[in-house]
């Protein structure tokens, strides 16, 4: 068997014994149900949102959520398995660093994607039986792509924190630090940027930088595609934007590849 397609199969079967499939599924399908189809009870009735409300609910909350469970899942892919010893063993046997590197992110990303998939798509199925199928396909379409490149992005990113470390218990640190960075703190030094500059920064100079954070980079793709008639306040920045959704797909493509390569090259020159 090619050593790839062995090592993603183990590391599939991994998740499915340690339950991580169901879980992230099972999160993903009642927070996107929950807000497709309660998400108007707060206003006195009980009926689907609009398609544009329900994506812009669901990238705000999934841009939380799916970083921190990329993370938690491959964290310790590489550290853990050096700290038992195993990852020395693997390395006796005949497969590369490039091979062992790809096969884990074939077998974890798998299990991103198809969590993904079958969650946000439960929200699809139940919003196509009151909304023009058409239109749930397209936008939850887009939606469920990005989020899938969302956690590979972490999945990748997850992969650099383990191989520079040495110990589980400084990947764990590293990757919550991570996840703060990405999902908070980025976006409040944003904040003060746009406060504090004296000439202050133009629509397109806040794309740009939220270019630079895959968390942001999500929620540009998915609100640049809704209807401006459901979204306000600072939302609306993403509106408009002078990126194509194409380019900003490529972008978010860079985003998985770029951190995988750094994490081979880290990989090739770590003493096990």
């Amino acid at each position: 068997m090619n050593p790839v397609l062995a090592v993603a199969i183990k590391e599939f079967q991994d998740g499915l014994r340690n339950r991580w499939l169901v879980s992230i599924t099972c999160i993903f399908a009642l927070l996107s149900i929950g807000l497709s189809y309660y998400g108007s009870a707060a206003s006195g009735t009980l009926s689907a949102p609009s398609i544009s409300t329900t994506i812009a609910s669901l990238s705000s909350l999934s841009v939380f959520i799916i970083p921190l469970i990329a993370l938690l899942l491959c964290y310790d892919s590489f550290v853990g398995e050096q700290e038992s010893g195993t990852l020395l063993l693997l390395m006796t046997y005949p497969i590369s660093h490039g091979q062992l590197l790809l096969g884990k992110f074939l077998g974890q990303g798998s299990i991103i994607m198809l969590a993904t998939i079958i969650g946000f798509g439960s929200a699809g199925v139940l919003l196509s039986f009151t909304s023009e199928l058409g239109a749930i396909w397209t936008a939850f379409g887009l939606f469920i792509l990005t989020s899938i490149l969302l956690g590979l992005s972490f999945i990748s990113i997850a992969y650099v924190i383990s191989l520079l470390v040495n110990e589980k218990s400084k990947a764990a640190g590293i990757a919550l630090m991570t996840w703060l960075f990405f999902v908070l703190v980025f976006d409040l030094a944003l904040l003060a940027l746009l406060v504090g500059a004296s000439d202050g920064l133009s629509q397109h100079d806040l794309v740009q930088l939220m270019m630079l954070n895959p968390a942001d980079l999500f929620r540009l793709i998915n609100l640049s595609a809704l209807n401006t008639s459901d979204i306000s306040g600072v939302l609306a920045v993403a509106i408009n934007n002078s990126y194509s959704t194409t380019s900003l797909l490529f972008t978010m493509l860079a985003w998985v590849a770029v951190p995988l390569f750094s994490a081979l090259a880290i990989f090739r020159k770590k003493t096990l």
